[in-house]
């Protein structure tokens, strides 16, 4: 487990080195509470994979995609408003899980269920209004 704090300019530092933190894996996991910081942090993390895409939290839809200069997908989950995990099952999400593209994922308690055994955490905690905590975690649920 890592943990470090940022402040609002140094966020593109701090999206930088949760890149290399989280090494191969691919489905990341945001959790924090309401207005910590999660959408925020996936826009810096956009910019450090060279997204051109307008990043916005996927509020009614679900999942939103986006690709990079290079043709990486990437997909960004909020399962926010979520009434019955199952419904992620419709919209085919192990699917997503499982394609070895980028899974970013805000609210993934909702699904938790569904979540992958492998995946690396990113909780974000407010510190201030202009500052975050970050702990950074890979879990492994292998059984």
């Amino acid at each position: 487990m890592i943990q470090f704090s940022y402040g609002k300019e140094a966020i593109s530092k701090a999206a930088k080195k949760v890149i290399e933190i989280a090494g191969s894996e691919k489905v990341w996991v945001f959790k924090g509470e309401m207005g910590a910081g999660k959408t925020t942090f996936i826009k810096a993390l956009a910019e450090q994979f060279q997204i051109q895409d307008q990043i916005s939290s996927p509020t009614f839809g679900i999942v939103n995609e986006y690709q990079n200069d290079s043709g990486e997908e990437f997909y960004h989950f909020d399962f926010y408003r979520l009434d019955d995990p199952t419904e992620a099952l419709d919209i085919g999400i192990e699917e997503y899980f499982y394609s070895q593209n980028y899974c970013w994922l805000e609210w993934a308690e909702k699904v938790a269920d569904f979540l992958p055994d492998q995946y690396f955490l990113i909780k974000l905690e407010i510190l201030s209004d202009s500052e975050r905590k970050l702990t950074l975690q890979h879990v492994n649920d292998v059984s």
